[in-house]
C-alpha cells in the first residue's frame, strides 16, 4: 500500500477557519464566505465552500436563491427540513422525499442550482440544535436543470470503512434531459453530482484504520494531480486522525489538504484519539 511520500499535505487547522455567531447560527467556514474572506482558500479544485454550522432550534435559513453551483448537506446531529421552489409540502402524515424532506444524522441532501432556485434549510425541532456540514462544489457547467436528491447512508455503511456518498454523473458533461432525468451516479448507490468530483464518510473506532482509494474505483475522469480535502467534523468525542506514513494529526475541527496525487493512490488514516472518529472526505479534480 502506497503511503504517499509523493504528496504535498498541508494541515488546516480549525482555528484558521472563519468563524461566525449570529446567535441563531454558529458556523465555521474553511473557505472564503460571506463576511469571512482569506485569499489562500477560496476553492480547492471544485470545492468552494465547507462550513461547519450549528443551528438554533426553531430557526434557520430563510428562503434564498442560488445558481450554477452544486449545494450538499451532511447532518451529524439533529434535524433539518428542507424546502425548495421545484417541491411543496403535502398535507397528511405521508411525505414523499421527492417533495419534502426532514433529515436526521446519516442523510445526505443534495441541489443543483443550474438556471436557480429557491430554499430554505429549518431546524423545527422545539429543542434541539443541528449540527450538519454545508458543502458547495462548482459544477462543470452552467445553466443545468435545477434537481434536488437526498440519500440516507446508514452507520454500518460506515463503520470502520468508507462509503462514498456523491459520485460524478454517469453521462458525464454532455448528458441530455433524459440522462439528466435518470440521474445515474458513476458509483451505484450514491448521489450524482455535476463534477468530477466524490465524497466519502467513514466512522473509525479508537485504533482502527480506514483506507481512501484516491479516484474511487474507475469513477472519474482526471486521473492526476487529484486534490483531496479531509474533515474532522466537531462532534466532541475526543477524536483524533493521523494520515498513515507522516506526522500529520488532526484534531476535531481541523482538515488536511492532500495534493499531487492520482487516481488509485490510497490515502489511510488511522483513529488515535480518545473516541471514534467521523471523517468526510472530497475528492476533486
Amino acid at each position: 500500500m502506497s503511503h504517499l511520500s509523493h504528496a504535498k499535505i498541508t494541515l488546516h487547522r480549525s482555528s484558521d477557519r472563519g468563524h461566525a455567531n449570529h446567535g441563531w447560527l454558529n458556523s465555521y467556514h474553511t473557505f472564503s464566505f460571506a463576511q469571512y474572506f482569506d485569499p489562500r482558500f477560496s476553492s480547492f479544485g471544485a470545492l468552494r465552500v465547507l462550513n461547519e454550522d450549528r443551528v438554533a432550534p426553531g430557526t434557520g435559513f430563510p428562503t434564498h436563491p442560488h445558481r450554477d453551483a452544486e449545494i450538499f448537506s451532511y447532518i451529524l446531529s439533529g434535524e433539518l427540513t428542507h424546502r425548495d421552489s421545484t417541491i411543496k409540502q403535502k398535507d397528511g402524515s405521508s411525505v414523499s422525499k421527492n417533495d419534502f424532506y426532514r433529515m436526521h444524522r446519516g442523510d445526505v441532501q443534495f441541489t443543483t442550482g443550474g438556471t436557480g432556485i429557491a430554499h430554505s434549510e429549518q431546524n423545527e425541532h422545539s429543542s434541539d440544535e443541528v449540527h450538519f456540514l454545508q458543502i458547495w462544489a462548482t459544477p462543470w457547467k452552467k445553466g443545468l436543470p435545477p434537481t434536488y436528491h437526498t440519500m440516507t447512508f446508514d452507520e454500518e455503511s460506515k463503520r470502520n470503512r468508507f462509503a462514498t456518498l456523491i459520485s460524478p454523473l454517469k453521462a458525464g458533461f454532455n448528458a441530455g434531459a433524459e440522462d439528466e432525468k435518470a440521474a445515474l451516479p458513476t458509483t451505484e448507490g450514491t448521489i450524482p453530482i455535476h463534477a468530477d468530483f466524490l465524497m466519502g464518510a467513514s466512522i473509525v473506532a479508537r485504533g482502527a484504520i480506514v483506507e481512501w482509494k484516491i479516484g474511487g474505483d474507475n469513477a472519474v475522469q482526471s486521473m492526476e494531480n487529484r486534490k483531496v480535502y479531509l474533515h474532522l467534523p466537531m462532534t466532541k468525542k475526543g477524536a483524533r486522525v493521523k494520515i498513515a506514513g507522516g506526522a500529520t494529526v488532526l484534531e476535531e475541527g481541523d482538515g488536511a489538504f492532500v495534493e499531487k496525487v492520482n487516481a488509485g493512490d490510497e490515502l489511510m488514516l488511522e483513529s488515535i484519539g480518545d473516541g471514534e472518529a467521523e471523517i468526510v472526505l472530497l475528492d476533486s479534480n
